[in-house]
């Protein structure tokens, strides 16, 4: 666990947010020097922050002892250079539980992600979510996306609990969101962080970035740090130009690609983390691997975006 407070150390990051991919052996089973040399590497890079065993890491696929195994890696490779956020999600009493075997891992917060399935009213998301925040000393970023959705006034009253530092938006209602957080602006003195949570967030960072909400998560920094780096920079340049470029010749198509298949949003980038070197296994079931030609799209588009860098050199 890092010393400083979370908020505080994501409120301005350096870096890409990254949610490393969980690392499996030939058997199945976890690889965790495998997933440590993975998260170590991204951290290396210009990582602000590790997001372990959360979307993108197959949290849906972990068992409470793999997970908590998972967390407990992703603190070592760290090191308390950057901040660990792990996930907690399904019913309130599972969510309870990962929160608490994120914070005996050494964790410095959580991602806590929708209910599994149900379709709640405002009342029970905002009595689920307070339960977990209220689980464990560690602050809680809430993730607003599928049957999770909250109104303006439901923010405000996480905002208002003691331990939810934030909201991770997976939704995309810019309106919604802009409506979020001028009544969180209004109503709550202090800064409550927001985070652009879309898969490929890069493609809609710079709406985002108009309504104030700077923090993005970056599934391509797993694959292509060297890329996801070069964007964030301009982002906080204001090299408006190379964003774009790198919109329409990488990002842009990187996303239609992901379109091609379900699950896509996992699987192809794990994919791309072993076309650079590291074997951190296929995606567990019901996950499925992308197609070899996908793959193939996957090199030559990554080519493509190095091939933009060094065009900007």
């Amino acid at each position: 666990m890092t010393p400083a407070p979370l908020a505080a150390r994501l409120r301005d990051p350096r870096g890409p947010l990254f949610f490393p991919v969980t690392a499996y052996g030939p058997g199945g089973a976890l690889d965790l020097d495998a997933y440590r040399t993975h998260v170590r590497q991204g951290v290396e890079a210009g990582a602000a922050a590790v997001f372990a065993a959360c979307g993108t890491g197959e949290f849906h696929a972990l068992l409470p002892e793999e997970f908590e195994a998972c967390v407990r890696a992703a603190v070592e490779a760290a090191d308390g250079r950057v901040p660990v956020v792990a996930g907690a999600g399904y019913g309130t009493a599972l969510a309870v539980r990962y929160a608490r075997l994120a914070e005996a891992a050494g964790a410095d917060g959580l991602l806590a992600m929708p209910p599994y399935l149900v379709l709640a009213g405002q009342e029970g998301l905002l009595r689920h979510y307070r339960e977990v925040a209220a689980a464990t000393a560690l602050p809680v970023i809430v993730y607003q996306r599928d049957n999770a959705v909250f109104t303006p006034q439901t923010v405000v009253a996480l905002a208002r609990t003691e331990g939810v530092i934030g909201l991770k938006d997976g939704l995309g209602d810019l309106d919604l969101m802009q409506r979020v957080v001028s009544a969180v602006r209004t109503e709550v003195p202090g800064d409550f962080l927001y985070f652009n949570g879309l898969p490929t967030a890069e493609q809609t960072q710079l709406a985002y970035r108009a309504l104030g909400i700077t923090l993005y998560s970056s599934a391509v920094f797993c694959f292509a740090p060297e890329i996801a780096l070069a964007f964030h920079r301009a982002l906080r340049t204001g090299d408006l130009p190379l964003a774009q470029r790198l919109l329409d010749g990488f990002y842009g198509p990187f996303a239609d690609l992901r379109a091609q298949g379900r699950g896509y949003a996992v699987s192809l980038v794990k994919a791309g983390v072993r076309l650079r070197g590291l074997d951190v296994g296929e995606v567990r079931p019901p996950l499925h691997e992308p197609a070899d030609d996908h793959v193939k799209q996957l090199a030559r588009l990554v080519e493509r975006g190095q091939a933009l860098l060094e065009g900007d050199a």
